[in-house]
């Protein structure tokens, strides 16, 4: 199911695996799924050799997600979980959708092995998605783990509710994470959960000096003041970049055929743009970022238009994602 070239990069993805449980009037279905799984899968599909490191139980569900992962040709890395394998419950029988995780996904955790570090510290580029960053021994894990010099890293908070139990840590901890990023997502939902304000206020935020942390010319490495590229997702209002004085924005694409599941448009985002730096490395200009949202948007319309979360590529461009 793959298109892996010779030439592709190794990116490695760090973060949730689980079962997506949706609830409807029409009855109920299951899905291999989480976040980080759907960027390992989309970025399998658009070329790139990738290592997911994720928490599995000793049960069905994981034997589901370790044959879901093989056909995509995802590599994964396991740590392991004592009480059993995340599902995630998507109810939407009466009005708006309510979210239910089961306790494995709340006390979910990455073991930081020899296996793990490997698959780290070979990687060309590291991808953080629903970590938990309210967990202060994860944050510094996490961190000692990517501190090598020259790694390339992007980061997805990705918060949920039913899974967060201290939100000042989970802001702290993420918003330190994210300094030491080259590209940081963030939607409009993360910055109600954790700041309780629109999602312009949060990217202002994270693009703010750090406290004490020099402005001026004074400091001999001009580099090190530049700050992350930000990936905002706005739902129907597109995406939005915003480096190094510019801020180059996206509307969604109109493709044939109805919406069908919006439950992974901001992960195949996510991965699309991903792809776009593995290809032609970051591009700090406005015109670089265009084409990565260019091929994110129709990416995301393309997988919105199935049911499920799996990345899906539009039938009438062959050549997108190169």
């Amino acid at each position: 199911m793959t298109t892996t070239a010779p030439g592709s990069a190794r990116v490695t993805v760090i973060g949730d695996a689980l079962i997506d449980e949706l609830r409807t009037p029409h009855g109920a279905r299951e899905f291999v799924g989480g976040a980080a799984l759907n960027v390992a899968v989309g970025l399998a599909l658009l070329g790139e050799r990738v290592t997911l490191v994720a928490m599995l139980g000793d049960d069905e569900p994981a034997t589901r997600i370790r044959s879901f992962l093989k056909d995509y040709g995802v590599r994964l890395v396991e740590s392991p979980s004592t009480y059993g394998t995340s599902r995630a419950i998507s109810d939407r029988t009466a009005g708006e959708p309510r979210y239910e995780f089961n306790e494995a996904a709340q006390r979910r955790r990455i073991r930081f092995d020899d296996a793990t570090r490997a698959a780290i510290d070979v990687a060309d580029l590291v991808v953080v998605s629903c970590f938990p960053f309210d967990d202060a021994d994860q944050a510094a894990e996490l961190h000692a783990a990517i501190s090598r010099p020259g790694v390339r890293l992007a980061i997805d908070g990705n918060p949920r509710a039913g899974m967060l139990h201290d939100r000042d840590a989970f802001l702290a901890n993420f918003t330190a994470a994210a300094r030491d990023a080259m590209l940081v997502k963030l939607g409009g939902d993360d910055a109600e959960l954790l700041i309780g304000a629109p999602l312009a206020e949060f990217v202002g935020r994270l693009r703010a000096p750090a406290d004490g942390e020099s402005t001026t010319a004074e400091r001999a490495d001009a580099s090190a003041l530049r700050t992350p590229a930000i990936l905002a997702t706005a739902g129907r209002e597109g995406a939005i970049v915003y480096d190094d004085g510019h801020e180059v924005h996206a509307d969604i694409v109109d493709l044939p055929g109805p919406v069908v599941d919006t439950m992974g448009a901001g992960d195949a985002t996510l991965a699309a743009v991903v792809h776009h730096i593995a290809v032609h490395g970051v591009r700090h200009t406005a015109a670089g970022w265009a084409d990565a949202l260019a091929d994110a948007m129709t990416i995301a319309a393309a997988t919105v238009r199935h049911e499920g979360a799996t990345l899906r590529l539009p039938a009438s461009s062959p050549g997108l994602g190169s």
